[in-house]
This record gives C-alpha cells, structure tokens and sequence, in this order.
C-alpha cells in the first residue's frame, strides 16, 4: 500500500493531458477505483485484500482487451497499406 501510495502521488502531480480514447479514460478510472479501494481504508486484512484482487483482475482483463483491440486495429490497417502497391 505505501509503494502504491508514493505511485499514485507521482501519477497525481503530473500534468493531466486529455487524451480521448476509451482506453485511456477508463484506466484513469481503474487507477482511482484501486486507490479508493485499497488506500483508503483503514484497515486491510488478506481476506479484503484478495476480494479486491478477484474484482479488479477481471476489470484488468477488460482494460487489457481493450488495449489490445486498439493497437490490432492500427496493425491491421497498416498491413493493408503496405499490400495497396501490390494490387
């Protein structure tokens, strides 16, 4: 928890970019919900602890998904500019 609250402090005193994409907006979200979760309470036992982790793995997961589905589209797209010449 102290490591996680040093980092959420640094990723606070940086300057806020808007950035648009779904992506990046909902692992601003994740990042809040995990502090809110895990920080600030006053007491965290194991059994809280892997009740959080169970939850937010599967949100990880999505988050994760939707990286991915992101820079697969920009792959694809690239692939198909470089077989225009060929056609």
């Amino acid at each position: 928890m102290v490591k996680f609250e040093q980092l959420k402090k640094k990723f606070d005193e940086k300057t806020a970019i808007q950035l648009d994409s779904e992506y990046h907006q909902q692992l601003k979200a994740y990042i809040d919900r995990v502090y809110r979760e895990t920080c600030g309470r006053e007491t965290m036992d194991d059994e809280m602890f892997d009740s959080i982790r169970e939850a937010e793995m599967s949100n990880l997961n999505r988050l994760q998904k939707l990286k991915n589905r992101t820079t697969y589209k920009k792959d694809k797209h690239k692939s198909q500019r470089q077989n225009e010449d060929w056609g």
